[in-house]
């Protein structure tokens, strides 16, 4: 799998997991009628949206842990919620999965790579 099919797989995943955590709590099957609180887990996905949509290495390094919190409730909530929300748990984790796989296709295809926007040290610090 090339660098940039990886990307766009691991992108449209996250943005997939983003989605579904939103439309899972308020619309699909929330908690409680009208919505709940447990929206609020899609918080944590917004952080490193920004550094995978410009493809940093770095972000998809931690995200790919992050990533499992999702793969867990997915589990979990797929083997205990009934209906239309176990349904809902095991797309979490079918994205997940994706997500993860994505995003070691992806480092493993831009190892050794330079990153995309490198930052220059202040005043040269910190060369030799």
């Amino acid at each position: 799998m090339n660098a940039r099919l990886a990307w766009l797989a691991a992108c449209a995943a996250w943005i997939g997991l983003i989605l579904l955590g939103l439309a899972w709590e308020l619309y699909l099957a929330p908690l409680r009628p009208g919505g709940s609180w447990l929206v609020l887990k899609v918080v944590p996905l917004l952080l490193p949206l920004m550094g995978l949509l410009r493809g940093r290495r770095y972000t998809f390094k931690w995200s790919s842990l992050l990533v499992w919190a999702c793969m867990v409730e997915g589990a979990l909530r797929a083997a205990s919620d009934p209906g239309p929300s176990a349904r809902l748990a095991i797309l979490e984790l079918a994205l997940g999965t994706a997500f993860f796989l994505s995003a070691v296709a992806y480092l493993r295809a831009t190892r050794g790579a330079p990153s995309p926007s490198p930052r220059p040290s202040p005043r040269g610090e910190g060369e030799l």
